[in-house]
């Protein structure tokens, strides 16, 4: 046992993958190196697992986003069924380079041990809205389910500036209102990085050029808010896993505003971060929000074949 786990060791350390279909034309070096043996990196840290019999697994499920959509709730609410295992932190390894240049072997030291039974997910909401990340998951498993929630555009612009500007405060910095963001020379500044966030349809398609539409189950972040069981539920299917959550593990916290988790007769809300009351926004403003992604969401719907409650 002990000569299997140091080979294990040695081989996560050591990892060389090689590539099982050639890299396409001009693919960079990082994606050669990770369009390779995924699955015998799996099988030899598994043979090298631990006395009772957990490991670290590459996930088989991805939270891919979207910022501000609601994914710490979602990754925490699906931590609640004893068959998923969770990587606690955002590991941003298929956007950040500094990251993915350390391969396969370094992005499974980065998740849960876990039993052979398990689900591990892992969570990075940049995933969504980063060119490079669905070719890259693509390469590392085809076949991975993927989590993808979103809110409401225009609530997410909001929630998305109400985070920087408490994190300014936080560290006592000043920081412009967001009509300074919102509004340039009397016009929507559509160049507001927020913004951009919120196309769903620009982002969507880049996946959709990677994975079929049933590898992907979209999450409606405001139902999730207003009401999570039937939502948690559809995502147990989606990852055809028993039906373990039930309604008894959620409960409606005044103090907060939001929905909190009992587990096992244990209390646990989010952060105090989340939940946050957003700006005040001028309604003439907040019009020509909605009015500027109110073709973007057509687009939308037609392109995942659903519609939302947004505005």
């Amino acid at each position: 046992m002990a000569a299997l786990l140091l080979g294990a060791v040695l081989l996560v350390a050591q990892l060389q993958l090689v590539p099982c279909r050639p890299a396409a034309p001009g693919a960079e070096p990082g994606q050669q190196e990770l369009v390779g043996k995924a699955a015998t990196l799996q099988n030899e840290v598994r043979a090298g697992a631990a006395p009772n019999g957990s490991a670290q697994q590459l996930p088989q499920t991805i939270i891919i986003g979207v910022r501000k959509g609601g994914t710490r709730a979602l990754l925490e609410m699906l931590s609640l069924h004893p068959d998923v295992a969770a990587a606690e932190n955002e590991v941003h390894f298929f956007d950040w380079e500094e990251h993915f240049s350390q391969g396969l072997g370094w992005y499974l030291s980065q998740m849960p041990f876990s039993a052979p039974h398990q689900l591990t997910v892992e969570k990075t909401p940049a995933y969504f809205t980063s060119p490079k990340v669905p070719e890259r998951v693509h390469s590392m498993n085809p076949s991975i389910r993927l989590l993808l929630i979103l809110r409401d555009p225009s609530e997410r612009v909001l929630s998305d500036y109400t985070q920087v500007f408490y994190n300014h405060v936080q560290k006592h910095k000043p920081y412009p209102s967001i009509e300074e963001f919102l509004v340039r020379d009397g016009r929507l500044n559509v160049d507001y990085k927020a913004l951009n966030r919120s196309l769903y349809h620009v982002h969507m398609q880049n996946w959709l050029r990677f994975f079929p539409l049933r590898h992907i189950h979209i999450v409606d972040g405001d139902r999730l808010i207003r009401d999570p069981f039937p939502e948690i539920q559809k995502v147990e299917r989606f990852l055809k896993l028993a039906p373990q959550i039930n309604a008894s593990n959620f409960y409606f916290n005044k103090t907060k505003g939001f929905y909190c988790l009992r587990d096992s007769g244990r209390d646990r809300c989010l952060h105090e971060s989340k939940g946050r009351a957003h700006p005040q926004v001028d309604p003439k403003l907040l019009n020509k929000l909605h009015e500027y992604f109110h073709e973007p969401n057509k687009k939308f719907f037609e392109l995942v074949g659903r519609t939302f409650d947004w505005h």
